[in-house]
């Protein structure tokens, strides 16, 4: 897209906008279905401003899956600081997650979309999907310890079971409810812990 004349070029803003507009669309549509030319358009960059802020396509579906796991995680993080620990945030987290299941748009988690979208490729594309669930199991994990959960790493691994199950059963029913039912299972499960 040309620069009119006298304006000034904000590297920095463009790739970001190309960014958001790439997050966006793949959300929505998915990584296969949206091209190159549309996220362009839709950011108002043009093709080789996003090849050499990306290198390639899967470059900037590397870039969006990283951005949205660190949005995830940033989120849960810091919804959760305000809540004493314990039961009681192990249990926020799933109140956090059915919130945002009922947010209009809802489309599950992007990062395990393209995950699923992508499963024939290798490298970064991934790599980054697998650093995301490490990532929510070390959360788990962090939480689980606090709540005084016996062997918090086993049970770690179910309750994110729990929440992968209800994203993905969300994303397909529509019916945010699912977060609930997981809530309900991980506190049978932390009780039978915290007992233990």
């Amino acid at each position: 897209m040309p620069v009119k004349p006298g304006a000034t070029i904000d590297p920095r803003a463009t790739r970001a906008r190309v960014l958001s507009s790439a997050v966006q669309l793949f959300y929505e549509r998915g990584v296969h279905t949206v091209g190159v030319d549309e996220i362009a358009r839709h950011a108002g960059a043009s093709k080789l401003t996003i090849y050499r802020n990306f290198g390639s396509k899967e470059g900037l579906v590397e870039a969006v899956l990283e951005y949205r796991s660190e949005h995830i995680h940033r989120w849960l993080v810091t919804h959760l600081e305000g809540v004493p620990a314990g039961r009681e945030r192990v249990l926020a987290l799933f109140d956090l997650l059915t919130r945002w299941y009922a947010r209009d748009g809802y489309c599950g988690c992007a990062v395990i979309n393209a995950a699923v979208e992508t499963r024939h490729l290798d490298g970064p594309v991934r790599q980054l999907p697998r650093a995301h669930l490490a990532r929510y199991r070390e959360l788990l994990e962090e939480l689980l310890a606090g709540a005084g959960a016996v062997r918090p790493e086993i049970l770690a691994r179910h309750l994110l079971i729990l929440i992968e199950g209800a994203t993905t059963i969300t994303a397909i029913d529509g019916d945010p409810s699912a977060g609930h039912d997981a809530r309900a299972a991980a506190e049978v499960l932390l009780d039978a812990a915290c007992a233990a």
